[in-house]
């Protein structure tokens, strides 16, 4: 710890050597991360985190400053932004819609004591229609996190599903947000995998073609995550990267969010299905002390 505090000798006003915080910090667990942390207020009765906000700057500042916080603390930190401050609703639904239960849970309390507002006030202030509804059921259900499924269950689900969307002129809504908010992980991959079995193609498809907009959105966030979450992630971090520029924002919040959740299994399913590693990809698209930290997060090949 007295490591890190000496490269970043902030309390003395000499300035901030990034790179040596960079390379410190990226290679800290959470439980460091909060040591360190505590360890610099006891020593210079000073918060950290202001002190690197007033000397970092940038995508290293924000990719720093995310990192630093607990995974709940996080996660409440970017729906707030998402919500309150610079409006972005599908950021909010990936953070939202991609979480268990559990997560939802502890995120929400820590959102309400950290912002004093309610989770569903600011959804209520900033999502419409279906996705609102989407949402709303989403964070205030339990749902089971097990793995058994009940498979005439799933199987009466996809054919729910199908009435109220394919088969039917126009969808009915409501039998999507029942079905995606109230189901397991476990047990909507098996609607899925008996929806292409019965119908003779994807749930996924059919998602597309019934619904749009950040409504489509959040269910095909649901769906993907209860199917292959590090698919999912993979293909969101291309997707950040393709094209001219890059959505930093979007970058930073997967790579830092993920990191230690799963990102050796996002690494696996961004080199098979982009033919380029996750690490040569986040090489070619950024620059300096916030390539290195994002690359370090990131971890070798």
């Amino acid at each position: 710890m007295d490591v890190f505090i000496n490269c970043c000798d902030l309390h003395t006003g000499f300035g901030c050597d990034t790179a040596a915080v960079v390379n410190i910090i990226a290679h800290r667990d959470a439980t460091q991360r909060n040591l360190i942390q505590q360890e610099y207020r006891a020593m210079y009765s000073d918060d950290l985190l202001k002190r690197m906000s007033s000397e970092l700057s940038g995508d290293v500042k924000k990719a720093v400053l995310l990192w630093m916080s607990d995974p709940a603390g996080r996660d409440a930190a970017i729906v707030r932004d998402a919500l309150a401050v610079v409006i972005d609703l599908k950021a909010a639904t990936e953070v939202i819609c991609s979480r268990t239960p559990t997560q939802i849970q502890v995120f929400k309390q820590i959102y309400h004591s950290k912002f004093g507002s309610h989770l569903e006030q600011d959804i209520e202030m900033q999502a419409s229609g279906d996705h609102k509804k989407l949402l709303l059921a989403h964070v205030s259900i339990r749902r089971y996190e097990g793995l058994e499924v009940d498979r005439m269950a799933a199987e009466n689900d996809a054919k729910a599903l199908y009435k109220a969307g394919e088969k039917k002129l126009g969808t009915d809504e409501k039998t999507f947000v029942h079905i995606f908010t109230e189901r397991s992980s476990a047990h909507l991959a098996t609607v899925s995998a008996a929806y292409h079995s019965m119908y003779g193609s994807s749930l996924e498809k059919a998602i597309k073609n019934e619904t749009s907009g950040n409504f489509e959105f959040g269910l095909l966030t649901i769906l993907r995550c209860a199917e292959n979450p590090a698919k999912y992630f993979a293909k969101s971090l291309h997707k950040a990267m393709k094209g001219m520029g890059t959505k930093d924002t979007d970058l930073i919040r997967i790579v830092v969010t993920r990191t230690e959740i799963d990102m050796q299994y996002i690494k696996a399913e961004y080199l098979k299905n982009y033919r380029k590693t996750l690490h040569d990809a986040i090489k070619s698209e950024t620059s300096g002390n916030y390539r290195t930290f994002l690359l370090s997060l990131v971890g070798p090949h």
